[in-house]
């Protein structure tokens, strides 16, 4: 008997995407699993943010042949917006910037917007901000960021905790994290693990996990690790895959 647990799932079946004309995702084939980990690894240039964006529904983005299908619903050409409500996240490698908008307000939107879609009522101002303390405090940021505007004259590593911070106030399905790891320092980078491994726990989040180094994966474990390498996956294995990474590097591994 196949019960609604068995299929709770983020398909990739057959995947070709092309950007300007140019394919750049070759066949893709791959499936993330709620609360596990996936490391998706390769050199840049290899497609890894191609396959994030891809997945998100950017229009620059042209997927030509395959699906994606979310909990067995095919959400191929589903609009960003609609992927969101549904449960698919994306933390930016290059977060924006955004003038005038504080943290605060940005994130109350933001959650109460995805309860509305969900029928649930609306967090009270009181209740947000007991629960964004809560949630800062766990990510080691100081409670009077909550009054800044979003990421503005924020350094690298305090950009990437604001993007693991709206991932534990969300609360996705399955969360995409592209090169969360980049620009962080060794503290902050297991500050943001933790973080990370605290709401999958929490909330049998799937992580997938964007990167070409493997030092971020010593502190998240990875269930699974993919290699992709010009637009195609080239190994599977589990965290033993990424040491070998660290060790001897992409070449050799398309062979």
């Amino acid at each position: 008997m196949i019960t609604m647990k068995d299929t709770k799932r983020l398909e990739i079946v057959g995947l070709h995407v092309e950007v300007d004309g140019k394919e750049i995702i070759k066949g893709v084939t791959l499936t993330f699993y709620p609360g596990k980990v996936h490391a998706l690894m390769g050199p840049n240039g290899s497609g890894k943010s191609t396959l994030a964006h891809a997945l998100m529904g950017h229009p620059k983005y042209k997927i030509t042949k395959g699906k994606i299908l979310l909990d067995g619903e095919d959400i191929t050409m589903a609009k960003p917006e609609m992927r969101a409500q549904k449960g698919l996240f994306l933390s930016f490698q290059y977060p924006s910037e955004i003038s005038g908008v504080t943290i605060s307000n940005f994130l109350r939107t933001a959650v109460n917007n995805l309860r509305e879609k969900k029928n649930l009522a609306p967090y009270s101002v009181v209740d947000f901000h007991k629960l964004l303390k809560e949630k800062m405090a766990q990510l080691k940021i100081d409670s009077s960021f909550s009054k800044r505007y979003l990421n503005q004259g924020f350094s690298g590593g305090e950009k990437k905790r604001m993007e693991i911070l709206q991932l534990a106030m969300l609360e996705p399905s399955y969360a995409l994290l592209d090169e969360t790891d980049s620009g962080l320092d060794v503290d902050a980078m297991k500050t943001v693990a933790e973080g990370i491994e605290r709401v999958r726990k929490e909330k049998d989040m799937g992580i997938i996990v964007i990167t070409h180094y493997s030092k971020f994966l010593e502190y998240l474990k990875p269930d699974q690790v993919s290699i992709l390498y010009h637009g195609k996956i080239v190994k599977t294995g589990g965290h033993e895959l990424a040491q070998h990474i660290n060790e001897k590097g992409f070449e050799g591994l398309a062979k």
